[in-house]
């Protein structure tokens, strides 16, 4: 497994004790968002206005019933809020960017695709653990890490070997998928209070069989793909 490294940008800064253990990944997650002062407007990042576009790898999950019964439960529950709640056929889990249609071209992506399918890892499960956050979002915690960060691994080989640039390595990588996103400055003592009455909800399993190529947008205050490239992890 890539040794994990610390870094300021990350959230969690420091890395879990163990990513192998998803109760400790879990905890970890949540001591690093229950010490949070404020939160920030996830929309206000730089860079990445409405319309923006951009390839990433990423793991989508558009027919697990039991992942979009559990979002909405959160959501619903953190509707009072105001928060920006992630649609159903909206949950991910971001794995790497590989950069912009002005600065990727389309034989750039097709070889990518094809280069990077011997280094995928077999297929694998996650549990998704409610609940946390970050400084802009509200997110279940995922756990074990190893096969994400074999996967992650694998996917930025592929990326550095054709010729692009990885924006984060995989010693600084924190996996997560978010359910809601914050759209303001605000204190984040109310939204801790309100993420810890979900805690005590079961976590679901996820089964990932495949990782996608997508071409990601900003649109209002959601992300929104298309999947160009769909490879199974066999």
């Amino acid at each position: 497994m890539p040794l994990l490294s610390a870094d300021p940008a990350a959230f969690p800064a420091e890395p879990p004790s163990d990513p192998r253990d998803p109760v400790a990944i879990a905890a970890h997650d949540w001591a690093a968002f229950s010490a949070l002062d404020e939160m920030a407007d996830h929309w206000s990042r730089p860079g990445w206005s409405d319309g923006s576009r951009a390839y990433y790898w990423m793991l989508a999950f558009p027919d697990e019933p039991e992942l979009t019964a559990l979002a909405l439960r959160c959501q619903e529950a953190l509707e009072p809020l105001g928060l920006d709640p992630v649609p159903a056929d909206g949950l991910h889990i971001t794995l790497t960017r590989i950069g912009t249609p002005d600065t990727v071209t389309p034989a750039q992506l097709e070889s990518l695709a094809r280069d990077v399918e011997p280094l995928l890892p077999t297929e694998f499960s996650l549990q998704a653990i409610p609940l946390a956050g970050s400084r802009g979002a509200v997110r279940l915690s995922l756990g074990p890490w190893e096969p994400l960060l074999e996967l992650h691994t694998g996917l930025a080989e592929g990326i550095r070997g054709t010729g692009l640039v990885t924006r984060k390595p995989t010693a600084i990588y924190r996996p997560h998928l978010s359910l809601a996103y914050n759209n303001r400055h605000r204190l984040a003592a109310p939204v801790i209070e309100a993420v810890a009455g979900l805690r005590a909800l079961p976590p679901v399993e996820l089964p990932v069989a495949a990782v996608q190529l997508v071409e990601l947008r900003r649109s209002g205050r959601e992300y929104r793909w298309d999947v160009l490239k769909s490879l199974p992890l066999t």
